[in-house]
């Protein structure tokens, strides 16, 4: 058990660096490879009968090629990129028709933008009186 959660970190340990060198591409997969055989024992011995999964496992299978496409995440983390999907495109789809909402969903972008920025600058002018 204690060898599963320290490949796991290892690999966070290592997706963290500000840059990842083609050796620590090696080493990350070392340690996802290491942390997929360890957490077998969760199985094995009953602590966990549906299978072993963390929030997001699936992910760390797309670290190393996702690294190679766009570069060091830098301590991104997943649950604030998904926040932000959520906020740009999952609200904004529900409000639209459904039919050809991409349209639909950049301009209720566009339109929250706007009303934002209208805000700051009727707050900087004193427009407001009180808060929204």
């Amino acid at each position: 058990i204690v060898h599963t959660f320290c490949a796991f970190l290892e690999f966070c340990y290592i997706v963290c660096k500000d840059t990842i060198t083609e050796k620590m591409l090696a080493e990350l997969d070392d340690a996802l490879c290491h942390f997929h055989q360890y957490h077998e024992v969760f199985w094995e011995t009953g602590i966990c009968t549906n299978g072993f999964s963390l929030p997001f496992q699936h992910s760390l299978v797309h670290y190393q090629a996702m690294i190679c496409m766009f570069g060091a995440p830098n301590g991104l983390c997943t649950s604030i990129t998904e926040s932000k999907h959520i906020k740009a495109v999952k609200q904004p789809w529900w409000c639209s028709s459904k039919y050809k909402a991409l349209g639909q969903i950049l301009l209720t972008n566009q339109y929250l933008n706007k009303l934002a920025a209208a805000r700051v600058d009727f707050e900087a002018h004193r427009m407001l009186s009180c808060p929204l």
